[in-house]
């Protein structure tokens, strides 16, 4: 009887633990359909207005629009002077709204941006002892220096860079999206990285 109570609690709460993110993904993607839906809605009743055009069309121009503004803002975003107004926009007004964090942390797990940030994971020896700090690798120098992006939990965009010479710095091959989760989750999940550590392939190298 027991064993039975606990094959169907385990796979309850298995396949509970399967749909809980889809729905979850769902309803994210739904309300940002409507935010966007509801934006656009002005722009759609203007172009049905003025140019008599199906209501379809109208959505269809203005979703046009949107992206062609969001493609251009991006643009904007790529040059020195357009990064720099971003950053100072950011940090003086954006970073100071309740829950900004969060919600780009949020959406930039979803799209996995870290992706193009970071060419590896490395345990570093940050403070020359057995402590070992989960980093990021964002540059290998020809002097064999690496530079890593330390970050914060639970909000990774927050942390510090060093530049350290390459005995201090453990590479591993562990997927850049599953280790950025550990620092998210305050570490929780770290066991598989942990289990990569070889400090001899290190010396090796070196």
């Amino acid at each position: 009887m027991d064993k039975i109570k606990s094959f169907v609690s385990t796979t309850f709460i298995g396949g509970f633990l399967i749909f809980l993110p889809l729905v979850i993904l769902v309803i994210t993607f739904n309300w940002m359909f409507e935010v966007v839906s509801n934006h656009l809605r002005p722009i759609s009743k203007l172009l049905v207005q003025a140019a008599k055009i199906h209501e379809f069309f109208a959505f269809l121009i203005s979703v046009i629009i949107f992206l062609g503004i969001c493609f251009l803002l991006g643009l904007f975003v790529k040059t020195r002077h357009g990064n720099l107004a971003y950053n100072l926009f950011e940090e003086n007004i954006l970073k100071k709204v309740p829950g900004y964090r969060i919600v780009k942390e949020t959406i930039v797990q979803l799209f996995g941006s870290q992706k193009n940030l970071f060419s590896g994971v490395a345990l570093i020896n940050l403070f020359g002892n057995e402590t070992l700090t989960t980093a990021f690798i964002t540059d290998v120098h020809s002097n064999g220096w690496y530079t890593v992006f330390i970050p914060s939990g639970p909000a990774p965009t927050a942390g510090f860079t060093y530049h350290l010479p390459a005995k201090y710095v453990h590479k591993i091959n562990y997927p850049v999206d599953l280790a950025m989760k550990t620092i998210i989750s305050l570490g929780a999940g770290s066991k598989k990285i942990l289990e990569m550590y070889k400090p001899e392939e290190n010396l090796n190298k070196n």
